[in-house]
């Protein structure tokens, strides 16, 4: 007796998209992660915004080829009724496949070792200018050396976060709270949990926190309507101070950029301090704790607390390039709102992103972050293969007439005033418009 397979229709597959009630669909194949969800690697955020509708391109762009043996334990038994596959899809798996068969997800060219030998070296000369001159300017050249340590160790946060560096999970995991919670006070918890929701929903105004920074910036006017976070869960108001500093935000953006890493800390504090579940909180905190016990002990050897306002003052400034990159790749980009949508991973990907062109030699600088929309495509890739692959996604994008941007660091800049200067306009003319109103 042939065995007959039983189908679900996509309506009944959206039904189930509660906490509670967790249904995906990966290749046509329908999946019960209700249980799963509250120990997925990933988070729960990621399942539940792609809960009731297909997953396969976000299944594949984060996890290697052996999560596909561990999906069997959630088979519904279900099929997906009318599972189709659109030809932008094809050619994206048919790209993750070639990139997976030649080894690239494994090569990473010796690039940990580097890193953390430049590192090494950057912490090493900021500490000695510290300790071992008397000089106010050698001092200040330390802090400076000091934020761009950060930069440089935030990569490889990013890239433990993303795939393993070191040889085994324990060691990565090791490797993330060094680089993330001792030496730079953020905790990698904190990161895991807005990373993976900004990755699953590129710039969606209500489901992407990287984008949601009231009241001092506002991409979008939709913004002005005071929209729930569907992330944070809780309304984003924009009340008279919003509507004040969002009008000046395109002339504040660069000053806040330079004390933006206050915030990093303060929400690290936020979330690991939390009801929330927070994986590894008890080792979090211990390398936060560590952090806190060495940053304001190497403060406290400058000989006044001029010296040491400014010392963290351009160690702050330094890092703001890291925290500008980020949103000259998404600031200027399109934006929806809503949940992102499983069919459509691709194309949400390409209009979300912006890359900064550059020379080669200015990929360690950048931290392979420039090609954002190869980095968004294939999270797993090891950034010393992001250029190469450029190409390919650039001529997959223009076969399906999708957008591939990348401009200058320069052009980048301007695209973001403009947009922000944009919103400040509108967010104005609001303020004109209360005024004439209410006399």
């Amino acid at each position: 007796m042939g065995f007959e397979r039983k189908y679900v229709s996509q309506e009944e597959l959206r039904k189930h998209d509660k906490p509670g009630d967790l249904w995906i669909s990966i290749q046509g194949k329908v999946y019960d992660v209700t249980d799963w969800v509250k120990t997925h690697p990933g988070g729960d955020t990621p399942l539940l915004n792609l809960a009731g509708q297909d997953a396969t391109d976000a299944f594949i762009a984060f996890h290697p080829g052996t999560a596909w043996q561990h999906l069997d334990q959630f088979f519904t038994g279900f099929y997906l009724k009318d599972f189709e596959i659109s030809e932008v899809s094809k050619d994206y798996r048919r790209l993750a496949s070639e990139f997976s068969k030649s080894g690239m997800f494994d090569r990473k060219n010796h690039l940990v070792i580097y890193s953390l030998c430049f590192v090494t070296l950057l912490f090493g000369l900021s500490i000695c200018g510290v300790l071992c001159s008397n000089s106010f300017w050698v001092h200040m050249g330390a802090g400076a050396l000091l934020g761009f340590s950060w930069v440089q160790v935030t990569y490889l946060g990013h890239d433990s976060g993303h795939y393993n560096i070191m040889t085994t999970r324990g060691f990565n995991k090791l490797a993330q709270i060094l680089t993330g919670n001792c030496l730079t006070g953020i905790s990698i918890a904190w990161w895991k949990w807005t990373h993976n929701a900004h990755h699953i929903a590129c710039n969606s105004l209500d489901y992407d926190p990287d984008l949601q920074h009231l009241p001092f910036f506002a991409v979008s006017s939709t913004l002005f309507d005071s929209i729930t976070s569907s992330f944070y869960g809780r309304k984003l108001t924009f009340d008279p101070l919003s509507r004040f500093l969002v009008s000046y935000q395109h002339f504040t953006f660069y000053p806040v950029m330079c004390v933006g890493r206050i915030n990093l800390f303060l929400q690290t504090f936020l979330l690991l301090f939390s009801k929330r579940k927070v994986p590894n909180r008890a080792l979090n905190i211990f390398g936060i704790l560590v952090f806190w016990t060495w940053f304001p002990l190497l403060v406290s050897c400058l000989p006044n607390w001029t010296e040491r306002v400014l010392f963290v003052l351009a160690s702050f400034t330094v890092t703001s390039i890291q925290h500008l990159q980020f949103c000259l790749n998404h600031f200027s980009a399109d934006v929806y709102l809503g949940p992102p949508k499983g069919d459509s991973w691709f194309e949400k990907q390409t209009r979300g992103t912006i890359d900064i062109s550059c020379s080669s030699w200015m990929d360690w600088f950048h931290g392979g972050l420039q090609f954002q929309l190869e980095h968004h495509l294939f999270p797993r890739l090891p950034r010393c293969h992001l250029r190469s692959i450029s190409p390919l996604v650039r001529e997959l994008c223009k076969k399906h007439e999708l957008p591939y941007r990348s401009f200058s660091f320069y052009e980048a800049n301007m695209r973001t005033i403009k947009t922000l200067r944009d919103a400040a306009m509108q967010a104005r003319g609001l303020i004109w418009e209360a005024v004439n109103t209410h006399g």
